[in-house]
């Protein structure tokens, strides 16, 4: 199901990409400091099966044109390691899931840079809170961990640069994570501590 959803979210970008070719053509001298926002990824939420319970909220600071700060947070559970790639037959299969699942809080510190135009480079530091509970629901434990998500993608600018929207690809890894439970790290272990992912937020700009 979180397959469909990602190709949903690609033709989407794509539909997106194609409108936003001739206002791209115009400049637009609207310049606004502060935006809010979130992320396609709230589709997720869809999935009736494995519903992430996703909620994902951006605050955001330009302090130049060309340099922005953000705060983010993000709420979600996962019941599969992160590390399973989306193009593996493993990725949401049964049987590669842990023994339970884990809830997450997770404040969010990010830096983004446009180099040209409206393509960018970006890094957010998002700092998991967790909790992890067992096939009974029952919790067995707390633990944190912090990923670090680096990103390139494209803004593109919609209604004179009042809404936006930043296709983009990234990599995600986890430098720190403490007091995983012994049963998810049995599952854990054979995958990777890195990810490649999708980025697909989008803003409203004041």
């Amino acid at each position: 199901m979180q397959k469909k959803i990602l190709w949903i979210v690609l033709v989407l970008v794509l539909t997106s990409s194609l409108q936003m070719n001739a206002q791209n053509g115009k400049k637009d001298s609207t310049y606004k400091r502060w935006f809010v926002g979130s992320t396609l990824y709230l589709l997720g939420n869809l999935d009736k099966t494995n519903n992430p319970e996703y909620i994902q909220l951006n605050v955001g600071y330009r302090i130049t044109p060309k340099d922005v700060v953000s705060f983010r947070f993000k709420r979600s559970i996962y019941a599969w390691p992160l590390g399973i790639p989306f193009s593996s037959s493993s990725f949401d299969a049964p049987g590669e899931n842990y023994p339970g699942h884990a809830r997450i809080l997770a404040p969010t510190l990010g830096y983004q840079r446009f180099w040209w135009k409206g393509a960018y480079t970006s890094v957010q530091a998002l700092n998991a809170f967790e909790k992890y509970l067992d096939e009974d629901k029952k919790k067995i434990g707390n633990g944190y961990t912090l990923y670090l998500d680096f990103y390139l993608g494209y803004q593109f600018k919609f209604f004179k640069n009042r809404f936006f929207f930043e296709p983009a690809i990234g990599i995600s890894t986890w430098p720190i994570r403490t007091n995983v439970p012994e049963s998810f790290k049995a599952v854990e272990k054979k995958w990777n501590s890195y990810f490649i992912q999708p980025g697909f937020d989008f803003g409203f700009n004041f």
